[in-house]
């Protein structure tokens, strides 16, 4: 059985902008068996009982997106987000490969046997691939090299207190005790850490962003890289990771460590790219996430980044809950759950934003999928549409508008900050290993479709 997909526009690695090609993969292997250049809609044969050709024509034919920062938060609490849900606001963003975070789940991905509990939970559930991260949190090191060989991606901490009380924070005498157990494995960092010189916290108006600002200053972000980076040094052969970055004050210490040869790694998020600490209501407690959204100044310091290679990726962080978790009737800063839920309108955010900045998709797509997937220890097989890699293909109107509604949300908690923005670029259909997981011709985009994503 073969999938063809050609298009006039179609996204080749190392490239910036699209060109005619024609992609064929092998349905038997859900691999791309064939990448040739050239348009051949208007001469391509008719379907076949061996064969499903699908003719993009002027659409932009992308390789699946990799989102290695997401919390499904099931089992535990599927009533935040979960696997079916999730996954399918993924799809319909052009995500085809998602990173679960370990934190959120109940138990949290923390043993091999937490690991077993989550991913009988995933089975049958997801419609696109779906890899795992391991947590580091004290007294756990000796799960690490059984979660390792269980299949986790690498690691997550938390240099701050989570709130969480199954996840605790890990001390720097703990992340020695972790990192020493690991070899060429990942480690990735929430990167905020309070210390004896953190500015101190006044609770004043927690309707305030002003106020919330202030009490997740970029110093906790600074001090916190500052530790990873003298961590790396001392454990060279584990990759260390920075979470969410936010604070473009840490980004000089961050440039020091690659200069030196450092394994460091550098992730930020849509929303410090596409929302400013100017532009938010007080009360409007959906944008509330930590570390949090920054000045517009900070803003454009971390799009330059980007461009310069000092951060490599851009994820979602989507991290919903319950939506009377955010007290919107109170809108108190302090008191509301921290994260915000974009899962399916990254590509539209980073497009939108980024073609104001003089950005190209090629761009967009190393920051989204190349980097990503790399990121995960994927770059074997997602992220480009090359030869060997899985059939992972995204058809994309990258001129189509649209108003976020909540029509437009196939999360489960409806809630985004991001609600009522006019963003561009639209997918029309999306497919996992060559299996077509997500349409926007069908009723609700998934009607008569069954899920077929994997479990990495």
């Amino acid at each position: 059985m073969l999938l063809t997909v050609t298009s006039r526009k179609v996204l080749l690695p190392d490239f910036d902008l699209p060109r005619p090609a024609t992609i064929n993969v092998d349905l038997n292997t859900g691999k791309i068996i064939g990448v040739f250049l050239g348009y051949i809609g208007d001469e391509a044969c008719k379907e076949s009982r061996d064969s499903y050709f699908v003719d993009a024509g002027d659409k932009v034919v992308l390789p699946g997106l990799v989102d290695a920062h997401v919390h499904l938060e099931e089992p535990g609490n599927q009533d935040w987000e979960g696997f079916w849900t999730g996954t399918q606001a993924a799809a319909a963003g052009g995500v085809t490969t998602l990173i679960d975070m370990p934190v959120d789940s109940s138990p949290p991905t923390t043993t091999p046997r937490n690991l077993d509990i989550k991913r009988r939970s995933a089975r049958g559930q997801c419609w696109v691939d779906v890899g795992f991260l391991g947590g580091a949190i004290p007294q756990n090191q000796a799960e690490l090299g059984p979660l390792l060989s269980a299949g986790v991606r690498g690691f997550k901490c938390f240099l701050i207190d989570t709130g969480i009380e199954e996840f605790p924070c890990v001390s720097e005498s703990d992340l020695h005790a972790h990192m020493s157990h690991l070899q060429n494995s990942l480690m990735i960092f929430h990167a905020e850490m309070q210390t004896a010189s953190s500015p101190a916290r006044h609770r004043l108006n927690p309707r305030s962003y002003q106020e919330f600002l202030s009490s997740r200053p970029k110093e906790l972000e600074v001090d916190a890289i500052t530790l990873i980076a003298r961590l790396q040094a001392m454990y060279p052969s584990v990759s260390c990771h920075i979470a969410h970055l936010s604070a473009a004050a840490a980004l000089p210490i961050i440039r020091a460590a690659k200069d030196r040869g450092s394994k460091i790694s550098v992730e930020t998020c849509f929303h410090y790219l596409c929302l400013s600490a100017e532009d938010i209501p007080d009360g409007a407690t959906e944008y509330k996430c930590t570390p949090p959204i920054r000045e517009d100044s900070n803003r454009n310091l971390l799009w330059d980044a980007l461009v310069d290679g000092t951060i490599d990726c851009v994820i979602s962080d989507h991290s919903p809950c319950l939506i009377e978790m955010k007290g919107l009737e109170h809108g108190d800063f302090m008191e509301a759950w921290g994260g915000i839920s974009s899962l399916g309108l990254g590509l539209s955010l980073l497009w939108t934003e980024g073609r104001k900045r003089g950005i190209s998709l090629g761009q967009i797509i190393h920051w989204m999928s190349v980097k990503t997937a790399e990121l995960a220890g994927l770059s074997g097989t997602k992220g480009q549409l090359k030869v060997g890699h899985d059939g992972d293909l995204v058809i994309w109107d990258p001129e189509a508008e649209f108003k976020v509604s909540k029509e437009h949300l196939y999360f489960k908690n409806k809630l985004t900050p991001y609600e009522g923005m006019t963003l561009r670029g639209l997918v029309h259909k999306t497919f996992v290993r060559g299996r077509l997981a997500y349409d926007s011709a069908l009723q609700d985009g998934f009607t008569g479709l069954q899920p077929s994503g994997e479990l990495l």
